[in-house]
């Protein structure tokens, strides 16, 4: 089966016709250039002007105007209940890892470090399997950007500098680390492209 035409623009809102649906973990779905396969074997080429968070958009508008959406694939993930969910919400925010924030429940990918400090804090936890769609960004661009848990950082400087080294959560790593924040410490990956709709 010969590939579908290349991706021409992002959809905000869902068409009136969906051709077919592209499934993807969150990982996944922070990408900028890559060919991807629907769920039903069909290929096509994504090339946008700059890495874009697919969580933002509904999915793709192709060359010839058929449309593909994108949905959230199912990953491990844990889930948190308990009493004091603000609380654990800021604990999990302070190590920098993507959090999905319901009614009655926090969802974070699963960490086994993570799960050893909410449980400490009273929280309920349960493994799951389901798709993982955390919050964006608080001006509706980016991501949450935690550090590598496989290596360490030396935070002694005090000059402003750019985390362009990998900073993916893989499944089964954690990190616990406290520094100074004295110095320049945002994350501000180019991240956004334009709409079709």
């Amino acid at each position: 089966m010969s590939d579908l035409p290349p991706v021409r623009a992002l959809l905000k809102s869902a068409p009136t016709q969906c051709h077919d649906v592209v499934v993807l973990t969150y990982d996944e779905r922070l990408l900028r250039r890559k060919r991807l396969v629907t769920v039903h074997g069909e290929g096509f080429m994504v090339d946008l002007p700059e890495v874009t968070n697919l969580d933002l958009f509904w999915g793709f508008e192709l060359e010839d105007g058929r449309c593909i959406q994108v949905l959230a694939a199912e990953e491990a993930v844990l889930e948190v209940t308990g009493p004091d969910l603000a609380r654990y919400a800021w604990h999990i925010g302070n190590r920098h890892t993507p959090c999905q924030v319901e009614g009655g429940r926090l969802v974070i990918r699963a960490d086994h470090v993570l799960e050893a400090m909410l449980r400490q804090l009273g929280a309920g936890v349960i493994a799951r399997q389901e798709p993982f769609a955390p919050e964006v960004g608080a001006y509706g661009v980016g991501r949450p950007m935690g550090h590598d848990h496989g290596h360490m950082h030396d935070h002694g400087h005090t000059t402003a500098h750019d985390h362009s080294h990998d900073h993916s959560h893989g499944v089964g790593h954690s990190h616990d680390h406290h520094h100074d924040h004295d110095h320049d410490h945002s994350h501000s990956p180019a991240i956004g492209a334009t709409s079709a709709q």
